[in-house]
């Protein structure tokens, strides 16, 4: 796959089929789109992915907005699906005011020789966000595409959008999120040396840093699974800072994995979370944290099936 990234200079030197979105969570929508555009590689176009970077929620917001799926994150899917060319288009204000049909013309038309476009019923691009799909159906004529508008997907009723997505996130719906997205919620990460207090107290754990701009569920212990080279393990995670013995305000994700003891440190992960089990506590001692966090693995090995 070919990333397009940091300039508005380019032109494709190929037909393709485009998708454009912001791709925030990577829903059942986002899927549906972009199964749709793969699929046109069998008519002889490339597979393309439009986005904008910042996202112009950020941009006009103007502070960091935290996302459901980072750009890392969104590169690794388009990859594993097929995608021959990733556009992350600069935003900024000279793009904000591009009328809408000089964006169809300039953009989609001249520069990546769009012949197939794809997008959801509630895109929007150009100025204003006055583009909608309606004139890339109207202007589909003039300039030479087909335009293929993707139903929204619905569960128990409701839209699945990002805004569902990360308003279950934020509440720790996990088996929700599950739902919406056709698989858990992740947080990926290389594994990195902690304080060993987990060691010490007979539960060792695997320790990333996530992001600053990954979102992330509420602080406390998630029922879990790890991916490590291709494999799965069963584990139980802690996300959030370490209130008992550590005065420093700093984010981590640490998963105790089941019947585990390899040295991984320097390893990517990701870590999927299955299942909210409670909040983060301040215990009055070790003691009673350790005793806690026998209480959780035990917990955990009932909710994966695993003998005690």
């Amino acid at each position: 796959m070919k990333i397009i990234e940091k300039t508005t200079e380019f032109e494709l030197t190929e037909d393709t089929a485009v998708a454009i979105g912001k791709f925030d969570g990577f829903h059942m929508g986002h899927q549906k789109l972009l199964h749709m555009v793969t699929e046109q590689k069998a008519n002889g176009l490339a597979a393309a992915v439009s986005t904008f970077v910042p996202s112009p929620a950020a941009f006009f917001s103007k502070e960091a907005q935290q996302e459901l799926t980072t750009i890392q994150e969104k590169r690794n899917i388009f990859e594993e699906a097929g995608v021959d060319y990733l556009i992350e288009y600069p935003f900024y204000q000279e793009i904000a005011d591009m009328e809408p049909e000089t964006y169809i013309r300039k953009v989609l038309v001249e520069q990546l020789h769009a012949k197939c476009i794809v997008a959801g019923e509630d895109v929007s691009f150009g100025k204003k966000g006055m583009g909608n799909y309606r004139l890339l159906e109207q202007k589909s004529a003039e300039y030479g595409y087909q335009v293929i508008i993707i139903d929204k997907v619905q569960y128990q009723g409701r839209e699945i959008s990002s805004t569902y997505v990360r308003d279950a996130v934020k509440q720790g719906e996990m088996e929700l999120v599950t739902k919406l997205l056709g698989q858990p919620y992740h947080v990926g990460g290389t594994i990195v040396h902690g304080r060993h207090l987990g060691t010490g107290l007979g539960m060792p754990t695997v320790n990333i840093l996530p992001p600053p701009e990954k979102l992330l569920p509420p602080n406390g212990v998630y029922y879990s699974y790890v991916m490590m080279n291709g494999k799965i393990y069963l584990g139980i995670t802690n996300i959030g800072t370490k209130p008992t013995v550590s005065g420093e305000a700093v984010m981590g994700v640490e998963t105790f994995i089941y019947d585990f003891d390899q040295d991984v440190y320097g390893q990517d992960i990701q870590v999927y979370l299955l299942h909210y089990k409670r909040p983060e506590m301040r215990f009055h001692g070790i003691e009673a944290l350790k005793k806690q966090m026998a209480t959780d693995i035990a917990a955990g090995r009932e909710y994966h099936g695993l003998s005690i």
